[in-house]
């Protein structure tokens, strides 16, 4: 194999072995500018945006024992790799196709599941990870509100009892 092959394989490995998803994205008609913008939106995430060529992410994808993508290896093709929130960057994948109609997802890998761009459309749907990460919170801290809750209800009662007692003395 020529190095140049080899280097541009190897380059692709690199990126996917960058988070536990990735997306695989159409970037036809997006310019320097726009794609300088893209990044920096998805750097916000710790996302990084990568054209690569299609025969090196599936040889590459091979190597790592990955599902087949070629279903999604046509045309022009870039990936989306890094960051910890997936649904966090598949919603600026979403928000930034709608705004200039470049950037279609294709599909992706999340785990060691495929997924369709109708898929990866749904986690985009869903809440960040800083959302569900105080929804847990908050779930975690309501049986502890309400234990204190039941263990002041005695002494209210006490004090109750005794503030009544008071009232009647006087």
């Amino acid at each position: 194999m020529r190095p140049e092959k080899e280097f541009l394989i190897r380059e692709a490995s690199n990126h996917l072995e960058k988070s536990t998803y990735f997306f695989l994205t159409d970037y036809k008609g997006i310019n320097a500018e726009q794609t300088t913008e893209l990044r920096a939106k998805l750097a916000e995430r710790g996302a990084e945006f990568h054209v690569l060529k299609n025969s090196s992410l599936r040889l590459a994808a091979k190597e790592k024992n990955l599902p087949d993508l070629s279903e999604f290896l046509n045309g022009h093709t870039a990936i989306v790799v890094g960051g910890e929130d997936a649904s966090g960057v598949a919603k600026d994948l979403g928000k930034y196709f709608k705004a200039t109609e470049k950037v279609k997802v294709k599909g992706g890998l999340l785990g060691d599941r495929t997924l369709t761009a109708d898929e990866v459309q749904q986690l985009s749907k869903l809440p960040s990870l800083e959302v569900i990460r105080a929804q847990l919170l908050s779930l975690m801290n309501t049986p502890a509100t309400q234990v204190v809750s039941i263990l002041n209800r005695p002494a209210q009662g006490l004090l109750n009892v005794l503030q009544a007692k008071a009232k009647k003395d006087n």
